[in-house]
């Protein structure tokens, strides 16, 4: 007979609510459905509805209505249960008719677990539910025997290259699964490092348990059997374990073959989350071993591995246990014992096994710092050994007098601030030298990097020399190549027809008597996009190249850039405020040069976070910006509305504000899948003031500068990092008005995060930045510079400690071995090519 309590095709999260509510109905409605009261399972299921992606406004609709359950009478019980089943019925067609509380229910009751002598636990908080195993099928064999490694054909470092067919139980199909994971080789199973762990080595008797808790027990199989529900679609396998405390109800489902592994009498230990089914404690689908086996899933630390579909993570924790236990105390260590002895760490075999399989906490946390060293350890040991490389180049040095500097900062409209000065002063040493600069220029939005650059343009054309700035779109290098006209003929005496624009949008003709002026040095300064990477570009001398936004350049285009002259000198630039730990690490090999000053004149942006609700009153304010004659940036997460993404986008809102609240003014559209030419039609006709608003994705994240805008408002503002945020945040305060920024998430909820909340309460674009690395890595921060980066298994790029005692570790080396060709030093030689061939990357 099919189970009354399960509905085909209906959302978990409702299927578990209806049991809930027949059970209430069948019992007069006196709120012991569940033990403690109905409103004791809202916290978990309003977790499991999340997780099932059950609409926001349902998962509202049933909280609010059952969170006063317990104060009602039974008659306003029924008529709430009743009210909510009917409005539900509303949006989820397989619900209609379900819930009937005037019927009785069909089918036999539950079968009742036998209950222990001690008082009926309590249940407590849940935790957030965890991600499902997947149930598939083992792979190949579907035994549950251990896999064991065949022995190789000759013991490691050759044998950890075996493919994995090496491993008794995996066959080409497996292995072709696996390959999905990158998991091809022997070694690729030895790395492949937990994402959690599991805790299950607390043992505890079935009398003590509670509800929520992830527990290990140890009993006796009473009785198990099979089941046939939804027709014969779905098969549950129930078992009754008992420890002579107390006896519990164990399923599991679409496991048939398990019945053939376990009989009545057989001792097993039991791992996982107590959960509770009509008011009484269950485990479902928990991890299981007969007791006289070895534990890997049960009464231990139980690591938990990244997955992909047809890979079930018990067959493969054995699977890796098998390789763990064969080979991690065969693997050689390169780290020399010298350096292991000054970081106190364990040795990598130790390591290795730890971190799959910890005998305890303090065994796991050892293992952790051992392998987070060695990543940040190679990575510090690459960036230093290519500044020292850099160091060792030859180049022309560019030298001015202090009259000269004098002259440049008398000429400007404004004084420098301190920290512009410090700048100044860094890249000027940097130029007087016979090597190359290798230096970043990291400030934040509206700090004065393009003025310091400025100045070293001039340093280098009054050495006769000649400078290429790279940026990232058309609309920033246009910008840089008006500031500079209005900087450079007034501060430096170069002539604004030797300052030149390059970008796709320029005519045949003009790039012809560009190339034509480079090539023959007439042209002194040159701005541009990728088009300055052609081959047709050439240069007379080549003395400095400026690259701004640096992380939306790849390798190879800074390569091909700085191969257009004899080692010319490099200045970085960037506007995302860099945190200390990536500073160490991923631009250890650059001179860091911090504009942490903002002009005098500059007011605070004033942040606020408004609920979806409060939109109207967002729109309102951007009305009164605009009647005092400034513009307003309003930012979406989507170009277009997208059926996997519930998030507003811009085509379609543009249409709707500017037919709706804002038809009286004039509104821009622009996004990322528009021509070139035609973004920069958009911009330019929004810096001309011909739109009021400009409707955006986040193409307008960098560069864009627009005086007269005063507001922006960001749409879906959790959908971001922080440094989006801040960079989008910059796009206005950039004249002498008071400027605002507010941020819509998508919802009530998603509006209490911390990233939000940051925003509203600092405008420290550092601060911000630590923040951001903390919450979401580094990603935001690296763009394309370092692929690498992004791929570190075991370290974090915001451990500083780790960091700076990695980075000790590999200046001392260096010191004593700056070659590293001594004998001992090779096998980490060879380690360290290996590392960087596999997260190669030129650091500049």
């Amino acid at each position: 007979m099919s189970n009354p309590f399960i509905i085909d095709g209906m959302n978990s999260a409702i299927q578990k609510l209806l049991n809930y509510s027949r059970l209430e109905a069948k019992r007069g409605f006196d709120n012991r459905a569940v033990v403690g009261g109905l409103q004791k399972m809202l916290e978990p299921w309003e977790a499991e509805a999340r997780e099932t992606q059950l609409p926001e406004n349902l998962i509202q609709l049933v909280t609010g209505r059952l969170r006063d359950y317990p104060r009602l009478s039974p008659d306003s019980r029924a008529e709430i249960l009743e009210g909510l089943w009917n409005r539900l019925s509303q949006d989820l067609p397989d619900v209609r008719g379900a819930y009937a509380p005037e019927q009785t229910l069909p089918g036999p009751e539950p079968e009742p677990i036998p209950q222990t002598a001690v008082e009926e636990p309590k249940p407590a908080p849940t935790k957030e539910p965890e991600e499902p195993e997947l149930q598939e099928t083992e792979p190949e064999t579907g035994s549950s025997d251990e896999p064991e490694p065949k022995p190789a054909a000759s013991e490691p470092p050759a044998a950890l290259g075996a493919p994995l067919t090496t491993i008794s139980g995996i066959g080409p199909r497996s292995a072709s699964t696996l390959k999905k994971l990158e998991l091809e080789s022997l070694g690729d199973l030895l790395w492949h490092l937990p994402r959690r762990y599991d805790d299950y080595s607390q043992l505890k008797t079935i009398n003590r348990l509670w509800y929520g808790e992830d527990v290990t027990i140890i009993g006796t199989v009473d009785r198990i059997n099979v089941r046939k529900v939804r027709g014969g679609k779905l098969t549950i396998i129930e078992a009754i374990v008992s420890d002579g405390t107390g006896s519990i109800r164990v399923t599991w489902f679409n496991q048939q073959w398990m019945v053939k592994k376990l009989s009545s009498g057989d001792p097993i230990v039991l791992s996982g989350t107590i959960d509770q089914y009509l008011g009484r404690l269950v485990m479902k689908s928990p991890d299981w071993e007969l007791l006289d086996r070895e534990n890997l899933h049960t009464n231990r630390i139980v690591p938990v591995y990244p997955l992909t579909a047809g890979i079930r993570q018990k067959w493969l924790r054995r699977v890796i246990f098998a390789v763990v236990d064969r080979y991690a105390e065969r693997v050689p260590d390169p780290l020399p014992p010298t350096i292991q002895s000054s970081a106190e760490l364990v040795s990598l075999p130790e390591a290795l096994s730890q971190i799959h399989f910890p005998d305890d906490w303090d065994a796991l946390h050892r293992a952790q710092q051992r392998l987070s060293f060695d990543e940040l350890f190679l990575l510090q040991l690459g960036v230093i050994r290519q500044k020292r490389d850099w160091e060792d180049l030859q180049t022309s040095p560019f030298e001015v007098d202090d009259s000269w500097v004098e002259s440049f900062t008398s000429a400007l409209p404004y004084h420098l601030t301190d920290a512009q000065n410090r700048a100044l002063k860094d890249i000027r040493s940097d130029l007087s030298a016979a090597k190359p600069m290798n230096r970043l220029l990291e400030g934040d939005v509206g700090s004065g990097k393009t003025i310091v650059a400025a100045a070293a343009i001039g340093i280098t054309a009054s050495n006769a020399a000649q400078t290429a700035l790279m940026a990232p779109t058309s609309i920033l290098a246009e910008q840089h190549y008006h500031t500079l006209c209005e900087v450079l003929p007034r501060a430096t005496g170069i002539e604004a027809g030797s300052i030149r624009l390059l970008t796709g949008a320029t005519s045949e003709a003009d790039k012809k008597a560009i190339r034509e002026g480079l090539s023959e040095g007439r042209i002194s300064v040159v701005i541009g996009t990728h088009a300055l990477l052609e081959d047709p570009v050439t240069f007379n001398q080549l003395g400095l190249v400026i690259i701004d936004e640096q992380h939306r350049f790849g390798v190879e285009q800074r390569a091909r850039m700085r191969a257009k002259g004899n080692n010319p000198h490099l200045l970085v630039m960037t506007a995302t405020p860099i945190p200390r730990s990536l500073a160490l690490t991923v631009y250890g090999d650059l001179n860091l040069s911090v504009i942490d000053e903002m002009p005098p004149g500059r007011q605070p942006i004033e942040t606020h976070v408004f609920l979806p609700s409060e939109r109207l009153r967002a729109h309102r304010f951007i009305i009164s910006q605009l009647e005092q004659g400034h513009q307003a940036f309003i930012i979406f997460p989507l170009v277009e509305e997208s059926e996997k993404v519930d998030a507003k986008a811009a085509v379609e809102e543009h249409k709707a504000l500017q037919e709706g609240i804002f038809k009286p003014f004039k509104v821009g559209l622009l996004h990322g899948r528009m021509k070139p030419d035609d973004k920069e039609t958009v911009m330019e006709q929004f810096r001309r003031q011909e739109f009021d608003i400009l409707v955006s994705t986040s193409v307008v994240e960098v560069g864009v500068d627009v005086p007269n805008a005063s507001v922006i408002l960001i749409e879906g503002a959790n959908r971001f990092g922080l440094a989006q945020l801040h960079q989008f945040r910059g796009r206005v305060g950039r004249g002498e008005m008071q400027a605002y920024c507010i941020l819509i998430p998508d919802s009530d909820d998603a509006a209490e995060n911390k990233r939000l909340e940051a925003m509203e309460q600092t405008s420290d674009g550092f601060k911000l930045a630590e923040l951001d690395l903390e919450q979401r890595g580094p990603g935001d921060f690296l763009g394309t510079r370092q692929s690498g980066f992004l791929e570190l298994k075991a370290a974090r790029l915001s451990d500083v400690a780790m960091i700076e005692k990695a980075r000790r570790e590999a200046v001392r080396l260096f010191d004593d071995d700056p070659a590293l060709d001594k004998p001992e030093h090779q096998p980490l030689v060879e380690w360290l090519d290996r590392f960087w061939n596999i997260a190669r990357g030129e650091m500049s």
